[in-house]
């Protein structure tokens, strides 16, 4: 499976483009009628290389296939599907799409950005936008079959982990500075551009670079970019409606049309139609929206 379903968006069959042809499940929260998603916190050892696990289940039996949204993020995932082969993905830069259908799961590891380097030995942007079998990485003892047999995701949780203990790397401090790096500009919204990053941290622009694409797979510019559209989600779960224009001056861009088309170009769809996927509430007319917090948006967070 080329993949990682680790996202709580879902986009509708025969709805590639524009809005003909929408169906309601993925709007409004309806996909929860037949999927379940979870995630957990790793162990304290294996903090410092795992961000969190995360578990879909969908049952689609005697309904029609449903084409799941893929929204990027900055993380490396190891995922088992069913009984299929267990895979490595790299950070894929756009959005993807997979089809659901009869009845499944899939549990996922997503590691912190930058700390997978040390378990691949070799640059991370090796691997962007593709994925490889967990065996090319990890060697023949990948858990598959334990993970197939698992009763349910608390137990798929204690496979992955005696894993992965099993299977730790060497300390490589670089990878946590990378990471506490990314943490930054995820706290510090007014991070807008590369520039300001490598001032704040006393280095260059170029040593950010390579630091990025050696350890994240993919450059500070694109990582960025993916936190500031990421406060969107924020917003969005609040279930107040949005000034659109505002938010993106806000975001750092020069107009909303710049805005609207980094959005879709990233997530897949314009971001007044993307909305629709959340619950709204109306607003109070003394009450703003409030700014992002620090709630992860889906399951697969950064």
């Amino acid at each position: 499976m080329d993949d990682v379903l680790n996202k709580r968006d879902a986009y509708p069959s025969g709805m590639a483009n524009g809005a003909a042809g929408r169906e309601d499940r993925g709007l409004r929260g309806a996909w929860s009628s037949f999927q379940r998603h979870w995630q957990a916190d790793p162990g304290r050892d294996l903090a410092p290389f795992v961000s969190r696990y995360w578990f879909v289940a969908w049952d689609l039996r005697g309904q029609a296939p449903y084409r799941q949204l893929i929204v990027p993020d900055p993380n490396v995932h190891l995922s088992f599907v069913n009984d299929t082969a267990a895979a490595v993905h790299g950070v894929a830069r756009r959005h993807k799409y997979r089809v659901l259908e009869g009845a499944g799961r899939v549990f996922g590891v997503a590691f912190r950005p930058g700390c997978f380097r040390p378990f691949l030995r070799s640059p991370v942007s090796a691997i962007t936008d593709r994925s490889v079998t967990a065996r090319e990485v990890f060697g023949p003892d990948v858990p598959q079959q334990a993970m197939a047999q698992a009763a349910d995701e608390g137990e798929m949780v204690h496979v992955a982990e005696r894993f992965l203990r099993a299977n730790l790397p060497r300390h490589d401090p670089t990878a946590q500075t990378v990471a506490a790096i990314v943490a930054r500009i995820a706290a510090e919204p007014d991070i807008t551009r590369v520039d300001t990053l490598a001032d704040r941290l006393d280095t260059s622009v170029r040593r950010l670079q390579r630091l990025f694409a050696e350890y994240v797979g993919v450059g500070p510019k694109w990582v960025i970019r993916r936190s500031r559209l990421h406060e969107v989600n924020q917003r969005l779960a609040t279930g107040f409606p949005l000034d659109w224009a505002r938010l993106a001056a806000e975001l750092g861009y020069a107009d909303q049309a710049h805005f609207t088309r980094d959005f879709t170009a990233m997530i897949g769809e314009p971001p007044t139609r993307y909305a629709q996927r959340y619950p709204t509430r109306p607003r109070p007319s003394s009450q703003h929206p409030p700014s992002g917090t620090s709630r992860e948006f889906a399951t697969g967070r950064s």
